[in-house]
């Protein structure tokens, strides 16, 4: 099994701490779909015929296509794989762009699950990070998304804006419970280089990201969800029993993908490779027959970090069972503070972070890579 990521390079405005690769200018649209179709075809034997259980749509901000452009990129994966009969099909989507009509047109066209960028309901978190929704569109498009018939709805969060208090962020996680969303993503607020957040705090032009407050919400949010009866099966990623995300999943857990569209990344076991990040370039590549691409073989200390860090990531942890000798030496000699720290929790061969160790998970998992 196997899954298809599809990169739509749009948006309506320049969310101040994002830095995936995206433009606001719809300028190239039209020639994109050309040109993705057209990849699709170029990338009909990456997967060597798995079959694909998994569809993702993300960006950018793929619901800015009509239901017209996403029944037609469907198609032609369909034309070119084995798509599972109840594969996952999921479109992240802004929440003004989903009114009733427009759930409607993407229900039509093949699209089995949503996962909203709500990130706040609180006006202030969203004007801090220039998102282009405001409080009241956030949750109409959660309660649109449910009366139209998406039942699996996956909502983004962040926590850690200075705009934030502990008290917010709680009301913003009790409005999902009460709607009883299946699944929850909550990411921490990050100041990634060159983005417009970074430049703002540079210039105390803004408020700086607290760290304490992070670590703080951090640990009432995993508090809240347990409560709830929401599974903490990634670090980031909580849901009710069994509603996990598939292809996300399938990300952690070492499966094959094929990532078409402007900067998107496949993986196919051994190697990684990624598209440019330009939307004109990629179009003129594509449309010349050929692709622009960078390609990185994987050594074998290289898939063994790679496996530590999802692993270690996720409820299902990192089996050291599955690692060679000298693997095990390595481990056995970087891991023992960890365990005796109560960071880490060593459960039949099997390396788990504990709720300790989630807080400062980056860390411990550079720590432990082979380097």
């Amino acid at each position: 099994m196997a899954g298809i990521y599809i990169h739509i390079p749009f948006c309506k405005q320049a969310c101040h701490y994002c830095n995936f690769h995206f433009s606001t200018s719809l300028r190239y649209k039209n020639d994109f779909i050309t040109a993705l179709l057209q990849e699709i075809e170029l990338q009909k034997d990456y997967l060597k015929g798995e079959t694909i259980e998994s569809i993702y749509f993300g960006g950018g901000t793929p619901s800015l296509l009509a239901g017209r452009e996403i029944s037609i990129i469907l198609d032609a994966i369909n034309k070119y794989h084995k798509v599972e009969r109840h594969s996952e099909i999921t479109l992240e989507a802004n929440p003004d762009d989903l009114n009733k009509d427009k759930l409607k047109v993407l229900k039509g066209s093949g699209i089995n699950r949503l996962s909203i960028g709500v990130q706040s309901f609180n006006e202030l978190d969203l004007k801090y990070m220039n998102r282009s929704h405001n409080a009241e569109q956030a949750l109409r498009s959660l309660k649109n998304s449910l009366e139209v018939g998406f039942e699996n709805i996956s909502v983004d969060l962040i926590f850690g804006t200075p705009t934030l208090s502990d008290h917010s962020f709680e009301e913003n996680l009790q409005t999902l419970f009460g709607l009883k969303i299946p699944h929850i993503s909550c990411y921490n607020l990050t100041v990634e280089p060159k983005t417009p957040l970074e430049k703002q705090i540079l210039q105390k032009q803004t408020l700086a990201v607290d760290e304490t407050q992070s670590a703080r919400q951090f640990e009432l949010l995993m508090q809240l969800m347990q409560s709830k009866g929401y599974d903490h099966y990634e670090i980031s990623n909580f849901c009710l029993p069994e509603r996990y995300a598939k292809h996300n999943t399938n990300y952690w857990k070492g499966k094959k993908y094929l990532g078409v569209g402007p900067s998107a990344h496949s993986f196919n076991g051994d190697s990684r490779q990624w598209n440019v990040s330009n939307n004109a370039k990629y179009i003129r590549s594509i449309t010349s027959g050929s692709m622009s691409f960078e390609l990185e073989k994987l050594s074998k200390k290289d898939k063994f970090n790679e496996r530590l860090m999802t692993g270690l990531r996720t409820k299902w942890g990192f089996d050291i069972r599955k690692c060679t000798h000298s693997e095990k030496k390595h481990l056995s000699n970087e891991v023992s503070n960890y365990i005796k720290s109560n960071h880490i929790e060593l459960k039949d061969e099997t390396l788990y972070l504990s709720s300790k160790g989630k807080q400062i998970a980056d860390i411990i998992i550079s720590d432990l890579f082979i380097s």
